[in-house]
């Protein structure tokens, strides 16, 4: 288990630092004037000399790229020169709502997803199956912008009219300001993400519990006189969890990056706000931080998603 686990966090940091190579390539190499091109449209001859300096553009590249990588490894992700700050400020002072809108959503599109295609799985061809198939292929068509303005025009926009103001029309409150209104300004945008996403979770689980329910084992088990819902639970949903938990991974990994159009569509100022905003304004040195980030985020997901593998699948920790 040690070994598996040392040789996942390895690989995950040689594709961190090929990750960092691109970056510094795109951003510091192919440029004609790389302090200009930091500095963005608005910087002074005063800040360009400041970023030629800090940098030490008038160094070797190879020195400039070891120079990038050290101070990443160190999280120093460098410097917002539009707001004067460091960059992993701007990305902490984002960070709270992102990871806040997509932990609830997660939660949301997993327990409704694994549950609908356990549903689905069990009674084949039913009429539960067909709803649930259904109800899956219907959001799963949804785009995003377009469900949350509509759980925005009848949940909030028709109840606020009605006299019911329950839900707000969007932006975020801290945890640790007010918990409540922290849940009540994300209700809507969990639903607009775990409906979509749930979708995928439901057919997949559909998909393995099919497969898994199929083996074997599963019907040596049933012989044994073992009760069908821990045949179900126990032996099968646990094997069928694997295509599952490699989605999460992923989903959850790009989401921590920044969830762009629902940001957007509730006023929510997370990590893809950020960056929206950051590329409109050219500001290089907080895209170049919220790449490395989220690469990082993705990396670190899928690092856990191995060892979630481990847990349920013992074949894994064997080799």
């Amino acid at each position: 288990m040690a070994r598996f686990l040392v040789k996942r966090i390895l690989h995950g940091l040689l594709v961190l630092i090929l990750i960092t190579m691109m970056v510094f390539g795109i951003f510091f190499v192919a440029p004609n004037n790389v302090a200009r091109t930091l500095a963005g449209r608005q910087a002074t001859p005063q800040t360009i000399a400041l970023i030629q300096e800090r940098l030490g553009l008038d160094q070797p590249v190879w020195k400039q790229y070891l120079n990038f990588l050290w101070k990443a490894l160190h999280g120093n992700l460098g410097y917002d020169y539009y707001h004067q700050l460091p960059v992993t400020s701007v990305i902490a002072g984002a960070l709270p709502a992102t990871v806040s809108l997509a932990a609830g959503a997660a939660v949301i599109w997993m327990l409704l997803g694994v549950f609908n295609g356990i549903v689905s799985a069990v009674r084949p061809r039913s009429v539960a199956d067909r709803g649930l198939t259904g109800f899956a292929l219907f959001f799963y068509s949804m785009p995003t912008f377009l469900l949350g303005l509509l759980l925005l025009f009848f949940l909030y926009f028709q109840l606020t009219l009605a006299g019911f103001p329950i839900f707000p029309a969007g932006g975020y409150t801290p945890l640790l300001a007010n918990p409540l209104d922290w849940a009540r300004h994300l209700v809507l945008p969990w639903f607009t993400l775990a409906l979509v996403l749930a979708a995928t979770y439901t057919r997949l689980t559909r998909g393995s519990m099919l497969d898994v329910l199929g083996e074997d084992y599963i019907r040596t088990a049933r012989s044994k006189g073992i009760s069908e819902r821990r045949v179900i639970y126990r032996h099968g949903l646990r094997s069928a969890l694997t295509p599952v938990v490699t989605q999460f991974g992923i989903d959850l990994g790009q989401l921590v990056g920044g969830v762009v159009v629902t940001e957007a569509v509730f006023s929510i100022d997370g990590l893809g706000k950020t960056a929206v905003d950051s590329i409109n304004q050219q500001n290089l040195p907080v895209i170049i931080g919220i790449v490395i980030f989220a690469s990082a985020a993705v990396i670190i997901a899928n690092i856990l998603v191995d060892l979630a593998y481990a847990v349920l699948d013992p074949r894994v920790r064997l080799n």
